[in-house]
């Protein structure tokens, strides 16, 4: 009896000994990355005037989930991992981490959604656009965003996990139901949505470049028939022998578009060529269409086209981190007789968090304005 006592005694001071020291380290560290890099997100758009627009909004309440689950969730998670997998806390601070963690992951994918249909809407309809500031139509996207994501991690609230026989030594969502409820609002409904408004807002994108391609190719084959045309007169001495080449374009165009040339300073032409009949048109009735409806259409200018090439990215880069995660969870729930090793678990949960710490990095890589405010911030903190 006593020897198996001991034996007993032994394998307990084992089981409590029994730490994951990697696990601390790397969870550790991902905080401090997740917490630095979205509040320097945070602060670029609040900061810079080159990144106050709507789509930037819509990014930071993305790394306001980002900062709130690594001050919220991951510091328990870490815990837990590092007395691996075991729970040694209340289970009431169990159901608030797994409610802070559902709501949290949810608004994350909702933001990317909301993103999506903001993006939708400014290539669909851009006359009913706001491009400056957030309006009435895009608060209520940003605020359905977080109610909608209380709303899927409300019912762990009101008691859902306490169900009877109940493990005080796991952490974990008890109602499978819900797991596939969660699952579905929080992943497999948003997701494919997503995926199709980007791809019509790429096809509506791509038509734009066609028709501004091809208005570009009728500007310039209506210059080289006026060149031709000035070719064909008489020289003038007092005036340069062909027109400068003049490109159709808007004060709304950037000027990485298209080249600009100067107006030419002409003289006054002779006498005996003041009496021919000859049309004079001014560069200014050349150059702009005087049609004031033509002011009135919006453009998509080269900054926002930028703008929507980093967002698929943030969106694949959610994908590939999370749709394992939601997968795996979902079939443990669903499938009785389908064994899910813990430590793969444990290894798709690290990677869905991990994607936290990725949106910052994506928007460095991809994005000048992001890059040179943290180049500056870099700059400042190492001088």
């Amino acid at each position: 009896m006593a020897a198996n006592g001991s034996a007993a005694a032994g394998e307990g001071e084992a089981e409590e000994t029994a730490h994951n020291l990697p696990a601390l380290i790397f969870g550790v560290l991902l905080i401090i990355v997740i917490i630095c890099g979205n509040l320097l997100v945070c602060l670029s758009v609040f900061t810079e005037k080159a990144l106050k627009t709507t789509t930037n909004y819509f990014i930071v309440s993305l790394a306001v989930a980002d900062l709130m689950l690594a001050v919220l969730v991951l510091p328990l998670f870490v815990y837990s991992e590092f007395q691996d997998g075991v729970w040694t806390l209340s289970t009431s601070l169990c159901d608030g981490l797994m409610t802070m963690d559902v709501m949290l992951c949810t608004a994350s994918i909702f933001n990317l959604c909301a993103i999506s249909i903001d993006r939708f809407i400014a290539v669909s309809i851009p006359l009913n656009y706001n491009r400056k500031h957030v309006d009435l139509r895009q608060a209520v996207l940003l605020s359905a965003t977080w109610v909608l994501a209380l709303a899927v991690a409300s019912p762990i609230m009101f008691g859902l996990n306490n169900v009877p026989g109940r493990d005080p030594t796991e952490c974990k969502l008890e109602n499978d139901d819900y797991v596939l409820y969660s699952s579905v609002c929080s992943f497999f409904i948003p997701c494919p949505i997503m995926l199709l408004l980007y791809c019509a807002m790429f096809r509506g994108l791509r038509r734009w470049e066609e028709a501004r391609k091809a208005k570009l190719r009728n500007s310039i084959q209506a210059c080289r028939k006026l060149q031709e045309a000035a070719a064909g007169l008489p020289p003038l001495a007092s005036l340069p022998p062909l027109l400068p080449p003049i490109i159709e374009r808007e004060p709304t165009d950037t000027p990485d578009e298209l080249p600009a040339f100067p107006a030419p300073d002409l003289p006054p032409a002779p006498s005996e060529y003041r009496d021919t009949h000859l049309r004079t048109v001014s560069l200014a009735e050349i150059k702009f269409n005087p049609d004031p409806r033509r002011k009135k259409r919006a453009k998509i200018n080269s900054r926002e086209r930028k703008a929507m090439k980093v967002l698929p990215v943030v969106v694949g880069a959610f994908l590939f981190c999370w749709t394992p995660f939601f997968v795996l969870h979902t079939m443990r729930a669903r499938c009785q007789g389908c064994h899910v090793p813990p430590a793969l678990m444990s290894v798709v949960t690290w990677l869905g968090y991990v994607n936290s710490a990725l949106n910052p990095v994506i928007y460095t890589v991809f994005n000048t304005e992001f890059r040179n405010f943290f180049k500056k911030v870099f700059q400042r903190c190492c001088s």
